[in-house]
């Protein structure tokens, strides 16, 4: 199949219509196509429509009025779709929260957000009774993530895993509880979404930042951003209504939410949506399916490729698979993991997928499939004026320096909910000032160095820590590196690095920290070797894959 060219087209500017629009178009022009396929059960476009229509009706009829926070607490799962587009429908904002939280952090959260509605997943409802007598909340929606699995014997397309069947089958022998509602009976009413006067610079999610230090902030992000940066992600990416795009990345996170959410709501293409990452489901998916487009995290790659049976084409056949772009969370997405890939996936394309952040609804930019350039991060997507900046003097520097990345564009937020101090230290007339550090070359391309808080400054030497990361991981015995700074009486900061093994190797055996430190040296510049090295079963990281270094200091 074709692969689109260097220069895609130009991106429309967010002034047209909300992602939901398009979502009634499909409903519209092809009510019976496929829209999710969850394991086997398909969600037409006519049913998605529905169903958000519905629960956009039912937040109303709660006094749910434009511009009030919903909180959305649960894994990927149809009904999760379903209740983004109905919340935007009544130009409510959706408001992710992470389904890894525990009781402190969704309590932070909804008390920032003054939400008075959470839609929760069954098994999360215990989280959210400790946190309900201390918050605003007033009203629960609840979801099984069972209810739409298919129920006739032999129609899974893809494994279930046994949790979710574990799920539905307990699921089945409990009521709704009193003090909650039943999200699935709401979005089956048939009521209509009453009108709601929508601009396209409404706030239409709450994203809330990770961040290196202190609470998370929740980005307010618009319609607009989100129709800009969808059309980015689909048109760079060449994703047509004939695609079927296989959504794994939590749709609680930007980048899935893009991909897994919008891209497929945008073009009207199909959408094998899985609760989790399992390698033999991905394998399955592809080859049942005839996915054509996926995005994974560089982890996901390599387990796939150590699955059982993955190489054999009788047992599954990836063929379909012609565009895959990865991110590099955990492992360095590099040329050589990209052509290992291919061996598998004949005819894909792979590469890393983009450079971007919450506060620009991400995809910032996009990599030429033609023009790949290894290291890098991709050009900036058609509308984006990306700026490479001196971080003490505010002026440009010279193609090839290290500078903070600093984005314009039509993605840009509108600041920080209830915050206008940290708002003023990031946006500033129109630019976000992202706090990462990155360097431009004189193609365009960009390369993401880290952030400046994560900085290791040794013995007077800048020493990043991607970079190091990077070269760990050419280790044979290394499957993932993460390494920090730690004070350092002489050098000022020296390097301590956290190393998870492959499989079967063993520590003390095929590997040890001294043995490790000294092949380092032997590789890298010695001021941005390690010192201390730590083996550790994993490394600690966002449901999206993202490494948090920050938990590492407590490690």
């Amino acid at each position: 199949m074709p692969i689109p060219q260097t220069t895609p087209p130009a991106i429309p500017h967010a002034a047209s219509q909300p992602l939901h629009a398009h979502l009634r178009r499909h409903a519209q022009e092809r009510p019976h196509a496929a829209a999710i396929l969850w394991y086997g059960h398909t969600v037409t476009w006519a049913e998605l429509d529905c169903a958000s229509d519905a629960f956009a009706a039912r937040l109303a009829a709660l006094g749910v009025q434009k511009g009030d926070p919903i909180a959305l607490f649960m894994n990927n799962c149809p009904q999760y779709v379903m209740a983004h587009y109905g919340i935007q429908k009544l130009g409510a904002i959706v408001c992710p929260c992470g389904p890894l939280y525990k009781e402190h952090e969704l309590e932070y959260q909804l008390n920032d957000l003054q939400a008075r509605v959470i839609v929760a997943a069954d098994v999360l409802l215990p989280i959210v009774d400790k946190v309900r007598a201390k918050t605003a909340l007033e009203h629960v929606f609840v979801v099984r993530y069972g209810d739409l699995l298919p129920q006739l014997p032999g129609l899974p397309t893809v494994d279930i895993p046994a949790e979710l069947l574990a799920m539905q089958a307990a699921s089945s022998l409990e009521p709704t509880p009193a003090d909650t509602e039943d999200f699935l009976a709401v979005t089956r009413s048939g009521a209509a979404c009453p009108p709601v006067d929508l601009v396209m610079d409404d706030v239409a999610l709450m994203t809330y930042t990770s961040g290196t230090t202190g609470l998370p902030k929740g980005a307010m992000l618009s319609y607009g951003n989100a129709l800009f940066k969808t059309a980015a992600a689909a048109q760079c990416n060449g994703v047509g209504s004939a695609d079927v795009l296989l959504s794994i990345a939590p749709l609680y996170h930007i980048a899935g939410m893009v991909m897994g959410i919008n891209v497929p709501v945008y073009t009207g293409a199909t959408s094998v949506l899985l609760y989790r990452f399992d390698p033999s489901a991905v394998l399955q998916a592809v080859s049942r399916h005839r996915v054509t487009w996926w995005y994974s995290i560089a982890p996901m790659n390599v387990a796939v490729m150590a699955a059982p049976g993955a190489k054999d084409p009788a047992r599954y056949d990836l063929s379909s698979l012609r565009m895959n772009p990865v991110t590099s969370f955990g492992i360095t997405f590099t040329e050589a993991l990209a052509q290992q890939w291919r061996g598998f996936a004949v005819n894909c394309a792979s590469f890393e997928a983009a450079y971007g952040l919450s506060e620009t609804h991400t995809v910032d930019t996009y990599m030429p499939h033609d023009a790949v350039r290894w290291g890098a991060h991709g050009k900036a997507v058609p509308g984006n004026t990306l700026r490479i900046l001196n971080p003490d003097t505010g002026i440009e520097v010279p193609c090839g320096e290290v500078g903070e990345i600093t984005i314009e564009g039509p993605g840009n937020f509108k600041g920080y909910w209830n915050n206008p101090v940290a708002t003023a230290k990031t946006l500033k007339d129109g630019i976000v000032y992202t706090g990462d550090m990155g360097r431009m070359d004189v193609d365009g391309y960009l390369t993401f160095m880290g952030r400046f808080k994560e900085m290791i400054k040794v013995s007077g030497y800048s020493v990043f820590p991607e970079e190091v990361e990077t070269y760990l991981i050419k280790h044979p015995a290394v499957a993932q590196a993460a390494v920090i700074g730690v004070p350092d009486a002489q050098k000022g900061e020296s390097i301590r690095a956290f190393i998870v093994l492959k499989a079967g190797q063993r520590v003390g055996v095929d590997i040890d920290a001294p043995a490790l430190i000294a092949w380092a040296r032997d590789n890298m510049a010695s001021y941005k070797a390690p010192r201390d090295v730590r083996f550790i079963d994993a490394l600690p990281a966002t449901g999206a894959g993202k490494v948090l270094r920050r938990l590492l200091k407590d490690l």
